[in-house]
C-alpha cells in the first residue's frame, strides 16, 4: 500500500495505490496526518488505484472526514472502483462522502 499526497492551491489529494487493508492500515494512518493538518482545505481521497479496502481503511476515511468537517471543509472521494463502491452503499459511506 502507498499513499501519495500533494497540495494544490486550496485542495489537498491524497492518492491511494494498493490494497487498503489491516495491516496496510497502521502505516496509511501515519501517512495521512498531513491530511488531518490540512483539514481547512478541501481535501479529495483519490481512489483510482486503489484496490481493495478493508473496515480498518475505512475508518481512516471517517478520521479523515471528521476533521475536515470540525474545519468547515468537506471529503471527495473519488474514482472508486465498483468493488469499493458497493462496501461504501453497503456501510452508508455514500451519504457520508461526495463521491465523484
Amino acid at each position: 500500500m502507498k499513499t501519495e499526497i500533494v497540495e494544490n492551491g486550496n485542495q489537498i489529494i491524497a492518492k491511494f495505490i494498493g490494497r487498503l487493508d489491516t495491516p496496510a492500515a497502521v502505516q496509511t494512518m501515519e501517512d495521512v496526518k498531513p491530511l488531518l493538518d490540512a483539514a481547512n482545505k478541501e481535501i479529495i481521497l483519490d481512489c483510482t488505484e486503489l484496490e481493495y479496502i478493508s473496515s480498518s481503511g475505512l475508518r481512516i476515511f471517517l478520521s479523515v472526514r471528521k476533521e475536515a468537517v470540525a474545519h468547515g471543509s468537506k471529503v471527495i472521494v473519488r474514482n472508486i472502483n465498483a468493488d469499493i463502491r458497493q462496501v461504501f452503499m453497503m456501510t452508508g459511506f455514500v451519504s457520508l462522502f461526495e463521491i465523484q
